[in-house]
């Protein structure tokens, strides 16, 4: 067995109406017996990945060595899990696998409890390279959920959680503010600190209530204010809506310093490790052939708007879009923003997703899976590339951006 296929085996095997096993990943690390460092947790709808990266790149400035875990990938499934910045090399994660698939065979095949999620293993792939590398701590990303999600498992020190809005209604909450307390039930026991974007009205209230809630009154979220001059200079934070992610990263990572007795690094030390900081597929500019190219993980009408502002205060005009919204997302948003720019409408390949919205008769359609170089240098100039991650990483892949290394500590 490869060792991506051990991250897949059992989802890939999963019956109808079979959920992810929370117990079954409880034994999987019981019987790792992983020696666990503290955990910076991160949730939210949207972001999530932002203010991971950027709540590692503070610690990692600060001299901490820190294992970052994340979700889905761009060009690798290694991306899933870094050290100071650095996606885990093929042997590494060869030898990681090969301890998670030994153990997944003493604990015994999956029952009617459930499965082990991709999720789960990469989460437990994290905290094996923590303990391989002597990390001081993990930041771990969430998957869509919070309660029911294996990072509650781990009794995260500090949450971060990023905006929170309808998105997955129906997986994890039927309305906003049952996403907004499903999120915020990662918080427990051990949780020192929770600090979250402001948020509206109805969802900071149901935040606030559930982690008191779930923490005895002991925590109190912290609300970070994006563009109030108390996070790092805006020169080093992302362009678009990414930057309030940043900044709530930072913020977080400011907190588990705190927790930990660590001095934060110096501002000019941090200002450098944060300049060094690319966030693929986040407004991220890149070149093919004669072709300019910006890529974003726009899936709402908002962070489109966002992404075509972006790109024509950089550019003259916008050539070509290139982008890829399955039917859940917003596609009447995209539809309505891009107006009369030509598009191209790429389909990804996999089963669970459906492409049935009615779309414009001009837009182009194609498979994601057959794109090559030549066929987005061919659409112009300057080319606007959005859609889900998936895709995305798709268009990273294609153009064979550099995804390997995200910041310099």
């Amino acid at each position: 067995m490869s060792s991506f296929e051990t991250f897949f085996a059992e989802w890939r095997l999963k019956r109808p109406g079979y959920r992810r096993s929370l117990s079954r990943a409880l034994d999987l690390r019981r019987e790792l017996d992983i020696a666990e460092p503290p955990v910076l947790g991160v949730v939210g709808s949207k972001g999530k990945g932002t203010t991971a990266t950027y709540a590692s790149a503070c610690l990692a400035a600060a001299g901490l060595n820190v294992v970052t875990v994340t979700g889905p990938s761009f060009r690798s499934h290694r991306e899933r899990v870094r050290f100071n910045g650095v996606a885990i090399d093929e042997a590494g994660l060869a030898e990681i696998a090969a301890r998670i698939e030994k153990a997944r065979e003493r604990i015994g095949p999956p029952s009617d409890d459930g499965y082990l999620s991709p999720n789960t293993l990469f989460m437990t792939a994290g905290l094996l390279e923590a303990e391989r590398r002597g990390a001081d701590v993990c930041v771990v990303e969430a998957g869509i959920g919070g309660y029911r999600d294996e990072l509650r498992l781990l009794e995260p020190a500090v949450v971060a959680m990023a905006k929170v809005f309808a998105e997955h209604v129906g997986l994890i909450g039927d309305t906003v503010a049952e996403i907004a307390r499903e999120k915020a039930r990662v918080a427990g026991e051990r949780t020192v600190a929770f600090v979250r974007l402001t948020q509206t009205g109805e969802v900071a209230e149901v935040v606030d209530a559930t982690v008191a809630e779930v923490t005895a009154d002991r925590v109190r979220p912290e609300v970070v204010h994006p563009g109030s001059g108390r996070g790092p200079s805006p020169d080093v934070l992302p362009p678009g809506l990414s930057a309030a992610s940043a900044e709530l990263g930072c913020a977080a990572a400011h907190r588990m310093l705190a927790v930990l007795g660590r001095a934060p690094a110096s501002p000019e030390r941090l200002h450098r490790v944060l300049s060094s900081l690319r966030l693929p597929a986040r407004l991220s500019r890149h070149t093919v052939g004669g072709t300019e190219v910006l890529i974003d993980s726009a899936i709402n009408r908002a962070g489109i708007r966002v992404a075509l502002e972006h790109a024509r205060g950089i550019w003259p005009r916008v050539d070509h879009a290139l982008i890829c919204f399955p039917d859940h997302k917003d596609v009447d948003g995209a539809i309505a923003e891009l107006g009369d720019i030509p598009v191209t409408f790429a389909r990804l390949p996999d089963e669970h997703l459906r492409f049935e919205h009615e779309i414009p008769a001009a837009w182009r359609v194609v498979e994601a899976e057959d794109l090559a170089p030549a066929d987005i240098a061919g659409m112009g100039e300057h080319v606007l590339v959005l859609g889900t991650v998936y895709f995305t990483g798709r268009a990273l892949d294609v153009i064979d951006a550099e995804t390997e290394r995200l910041f310099t500590a």
